[in-house]
Order: structure tokens, then C-alpha cells, then sequence
């Protein structure tokens, strides 16, 4: 779908640089696309500064322009309710405390650390849990900031499993793409190297480049985490960039969060999860979305999530259900949540709710 961009040549619509030179960035940018509603322009004019806007063409080309409530519009354009005084109100810039004493760096888990290395991303999510770097400028960590990172990861034996995220890491320059690879696969205990980055969902052109591609295969085992939160995210371009990374060994995983109005609905997540299925991505977790200063007004109930993976179950496949995990303030990491199955025990007795909602006797018979 090429909405409001029919007359742009296909070589520039399918270049990433060309995305990204053309991102709409002002009001009146938008406005030659979009009638907005109020509420979407007093959002943009009071959130410059403090929470940016950037849209790509393509993840423009995605929303609806009659629809203020079209899930697409809700993560990309801003609104008043983010400067709002109950919302500003509530929430932390850093509810996860992921700064600490080297910049870019957050060590949370034993055997794992993440690297957050540039500020850049091609479209601002309204829901970011990092939105705090939107007013910092876009740039990217220097040599020497990368450098400090290497030496602490070097002296962390521990450390097996490096996630690089942002902004989007992938945004980067080649050159310091696959300077951070080279620095950690001399490492020898880092065996896995993890990208988070959202440009298959805002500006698949990306992995159309082969130069990208080839850097990513030399320095595997690579994986991707993306992030898809609605099923029209899900385009042929995007299936296309996710075919690119298989078809070099890099599995794709998405870490879908849980949004109020974009995506809290039982039939739009299964939807999302088999559509994600289909284009050979796993639908690996559902985030419950962080107290974030400036998006919690995205924030449902814990009890809406559960609702969503029962309804789920028994209607896609298990590797179509993603684990519902909620991100503990605080930095103390992750904790899965799941419906309750089990109805009561006694002894080796359980009795268990079904996915269809029968009750169903299961006795554990141990043998000497």
C-alpha cells in the first residue's frame, strides 16, 4: 500500500535512505497528508521538544486518514493527553532504571546486558518505554562510549547474551554496525548477539540492502526481536524484510506490547499472532506496557492481558501464543503471567479448567 506516495518512483519508495530523508516532522508536513483532528495538533505543537514527532512515508502509507482512532495513527501521531497533568503525573522517565554508571550500558540479569546505542529511530512510538531520549538529539554512542561498554562486557565473563537496542540500533551507519559486532564476537564468551529494532514494522527498506545483510551473516549467531502491535503492520514489504533475514540464519521474534485502543482486543491479538505465524515470525512476548511519563494513558488492565492469552488458547497453535509478562519497576526484570488453570488440588488430585472452559480430573499416580 502506497497511500498519499502513488506518484513516488519505486526506487526511491523501496530505499531506506529515501524514508528516512522524507520522515514527516512537523505539523504542516502532516497536515498536506492528513486532516487532523484538534486534539492531534495541539499534541504536536506541546509535545515539540519534549516528545518529538517523526513518521516514515511508508508507516504513514499505513494509516487510515478518516479514521482518528485507526490503531497505526494512535502509535505514531501525537496527542494532548501525553503532556496532560494526570499523565504527566503518573509514571517515571526510567520506571526500569535502565541508566546506570556506563552510559548506554544496563547489566539487570547474570548472564545478560543491554546496550542501548543510539537515540535515532525512524518513526517516535507514542508508547515508547524510552521515550525520555526523544528530546536528547538524535546521535549514536562515539567509539570511545562503545569502547567503555566492550571493556565492562570483556571483564564480565558471566556475560553471554548481548541485546543491542535504542532508538533503533539498526538505524546506524554500516561502519559502526558491524564495529560493534566485530568488538564482541572478539570476546569469547558472548555467544549470542540480539538486535531490538522496529524498522521491519516502520521502514522494512532497511533489509533491502545487501551490504546490511551480509554484515549480520558474517557475525551470527544474530537474532532480531521487532516489534508488530497490529496486524496491519503486517505488510508485504515487511514480510518481505523478515524473508531477507531468514534466508541468512537470523530468526525474528516479536515483542508485541499490549496498547488501550491500538491492540487490547482478543480478536486483534489472535489476528496479529496468526498473521505473524504466517510470515514466519514468532510471537515470543505480549508486554504489559510500562509506567512510562508521557504513556500510560496506553496502559490497560493486567486483567485484559490474561484475557486476551485464555482467549487464545485452544484457538492458534501454542507457538502462536506469546508469553504476558509484565517489566518490574525498578529493574527487577521480567515476570510471565498466565490464566489460572488450575481450580483446586488435594494431594496428587487436580482438577483443571480446560481451554473450552470444562473441568477435568487429572490424578499423578507416582510409582515406587
Amino acid at each position: 500500500m502506497r497511500r498519499f506516495f502513488k506518484n513516488v518512483p519505486d526506487k526511491d519508495w523501496l530505499s531506506y535512505e529515501w524514508q528516512i530523508r522524507n520522515r514527516i516532522r512537523t505539523l504542516d508536513e502532516l497536515k498536506a497528508f492528513i486532516k487532523l483532528t484538534p486534539e492531534e495538533e495541539e499534541g504536536i505543537r506541546r509535545t515539540r521538544g519534549l516528545y518529538p514527532m517523526a513518521i516514515t512515508p511508508y508507516y504513514l502509507s499505513l494509516i487510515d486518514p478518516d479514521d482518528p482512532n485507526d490503531p497505526v495513527r494512535l502509535q505514531a501521531i501525537p496527542r494532548v493527553v501525553e503532556v496532560d497533568e494526570k499523565v504527566q503525573a503518573k509514571g517515571e522517565p526510567d520506571a526500569l532504571r535502565e541508566e546506570g554508571q556506563i552510559p548506554g550500558l544496563t547489566h539487570r540479569y547474570p548472564d545478560r546486558v543491554l546496550m542501548v546505542v543510539t537515540t535515532f529511530c525512524a518513526v517516535y512510538c507514542r508508547h515508547c518505554m524510552r521515550k525520555r531520549i526523544f528530546s536528547q538529539g538524535e546521535r549514536s554512542l562515539t567509539k570511545a562510549e562503545i569502547d567503555r561498554i566492550i571493556d565492562y562486557i570483556k571483564q564480565h565473563e558471566e556475560v553471554r547474551d548481548v541485546l543491542i537496542s535504542g532508538g533503533d540500533p539498526l538505524s546506524m551507519s554500516l561502519e559502526k554496525i558491524e564495529y560493534i559486532l566485530k568488538r564482541l564476537r572478539e570476546i569469547k564468551h558472548v555467544e549470542i548477539i540480539r538486535f531490538g529494532t522496529r524498522l521491519p514494522v516502520l521502514a522494512p527498506q532497511r533489509f533491502f540492502d545487501n551490504r546490511l545483510l551480509d554484515i549480520l551473516e558474517r557475525y551470527s549467531p544474530i537474532w532480531i526481536n521487532t516489534h508488530f502491535n497490529h496486524p496491519k503492520e503486517i505488510t508485504d514489504l515487511s514480510a518481505e524484510a523478515v524473508d531477507r533475514l531468514l534466508r541468512i540464519g537470523i530468526p525474528v521474534n516479536n515483542q508485541a506490547v499490549l496498547l488501550k485502543g491500538v491492540n487490547d482486543d482478543p480478536d486483534t491479538m489472535l489476528e496479529l499472532s496468526r498473521k505473524l505465524l504466517r510470515i514466519k515470525v514468532k510471537p515470543q512476548y505480549l508486554f504489559h506496557c510500562d509506567p512510562i511519563k508521557g504513556a500510560v494513558h496506553f496502559r490497560t488492565t493486567v486483567d485484559k492481558g490474561l484475557e486476551i492469552i485464555n482467549y487464545m488458547r485452544g484457538r492458534i497453535s501454542g507457538m502462536g501464543i506469546p508469553t504476558y509478562a509484565v517489566d518490574l519497576p525498578g529493574g527487577k526484570g521480567k515476570v510471565p503471567l498466565l490464566p489460572e488453570y488450575i481450580v483446586s488440588r488435594m494431594g496428587n488430585t487436580f482438577l483443571f479448567r480446560s481451554f473450552s472452559g470444562e473441568i477435568v480430573e487429572y490424578t499423578i499416580d507416582e510409582v515406587a
